[in-house]
């Protein structure tokens, strides 16, 4: 696991505590995206699913939000592409 992944992993697990994550896997695409611009400044490629009672009753979007505000400074530097999937305990992956 590279050190950006294991930040994005601990600074998900701390920001997000009040989740209480059931599930949360997070895959490093970056090696698929050799070349491209985002990749060539350093910017991974990653995806991420959580899944956390928390999110029941809240619109994708409200739930992407915590994760986007949770990884602020990451977005701004390490990470490229983030794409989330996020989900209660009752949805389907």
């Amino acid at each position: 696991m590279s050190q950006t992944s294991s930040d994005i992993e601990s600074i998900l697990r701390e920001r997000l505590s009040g989740l209480k994550p059931l599930r949360l896997e997070l895959i490093d695409d970056s090696a698929k995206h050799a070349g491209h611009a985002g990749a060539m400044s350093g910017g991974g490629h990653y995806r991420l699913l959580i899944v956390s009672a928390e999110f029941s009753g809240k619109s994708t979007l409200a739930r992407h939000r915590l994760v986007y505000d949770a990884l602020d400074e990451l977005m701004r530097s390490k990470i490229h592409a983030l794409s989330i999937q996020s989900l209660a305990p009752d949805e389907k992956r």
